[in-house]
């Protein structure tokens, strides 16, 4: 009989603590953090869990064969068991979306659905992969922004997209192992995402008058980003210097997971660099619970 914590590791349960961070670093870029937002941040987590319920259906057979230990290849959830979840949990998704946002949020959740499903049924496996992925978290940013402008989150949208460009990447190797020249280009790119999340700054307030005296308080808001950027760099790069050194198939994973759980962090600058110092430090302060429980629940 399929159990709650067969049904959490099928969805990897833990790594949905990624995923608000998304939508409220959209929604702190646009102006538009409100009531609305939580409501938001719950249909993108939905729909996250929705499709990697959707990614171990489509990839049994592979499965079967390389991880028979998840939860269909070994029988603790059934095929269609999984499908019906995966249908159930995007139908909640988009439900809870147009409630909270009405047709504007439909039209970034519905497409950012369609995007999921895509990539687990046809995209994965091709060279389109790690940018048919990176759409998923862009639009996922985007869906935060849907109440207002989402021109001024398209800076926060695309520094989450290359970052998860750079862990899907890595996560095609996580059972073959990588050569050197894959964690050289990831970790390239990991500093440029760094770079990013400081330069995007939609709502940085305007400079001060002259005169205007620099508190602490004004200082620590203008550091915050730069500090939150360097932490995420720091965690997630050394995983990948670690599998610069030792290419093989389980320091893949771990660099997948430092990808996966460190996303808060960055989103969490991207947050504060919005102008919301405050939430961006809560968004990045669900990191070392990310980690904890990804010891009990694997988020790959």
């Amino acid at each position: 009989m399929t159990s709650l914590a067969d049904l959490a590791e099928l969805v990897r349960a833990p790594a949905a603590l990624s995923v608000p961070g998304d939508v409220l670093a959209g929604a702190a870029a646009a102006g538009t953090l409100g009531r609305r937002t939580p409501a938001l941040a719950g249909a993108s987590v939905l729909l996250y869990w929705a499709g990697m319920a959707a990614n171990d259906w489509a990839d049994r057979e592979l499965d079967a064969t390389e991880r028979p230990e998840r939860p269909i290849p070994s029988g603790r959830v059934t095929p269609a068991a999984a499908f019906g979840l995966a249908a159930g949990l995007t139908t909640a998704g988009l439900a809870l979306a147009g409630y909270a946002g009405g047709r504007r949020a439909l039209a970034v959740a519905v497409p950012l659905a369609a995007t999921i499903w895509g990539y687990d049924l046809t995209a994965k496996n091709t060279a389109a992969g790690p940018a048919v992925m990176a759409a998923c978290r862009g639009l996922d940013v985007l869906l935060g922004a849907s109440g207002g402008n989402p021109r001024r989150a398209l800076p926060a949208a695309l520094t989450v997209a290359a970052h998860t460009a750079t862990v899907t990447a890595l996560s095609r190797r996580e059972v073959t192992g990588a050569r050197p020249a894959l964690p050289a280009a990831t970790l390239a790119g990991t500093a440029l995402v760094a770079a990013g999340a400081v330069a995007a700054r939609p709502g940085r307030p305007a400079r001060s008058a002259p005169g205007t005296r620099s508190t602490p308080a004004r200082r620590f808001a203008a550091a915050l980003p730069a500090a939150l950027a360097t932490w995420y760099a720091v965690r997630y790069g050394a995983a990948q210097v670690r599998v610069l050194t030792e290419p093989a198939a389980p320091r893949v994973r771990a660099a997948v997971g430092a990808g996966i759980t460190g996303l808060p962090v960055l989103q969490g600058a991207l947050t504060a660099s919005a102008g919301a110092g405050p939430l961006g430090l809560m968004v990045a302060a669900v990191t070392p619970l990310g980690r904890l429980l990804a010891r009990k629940i694997s988020p790959t």
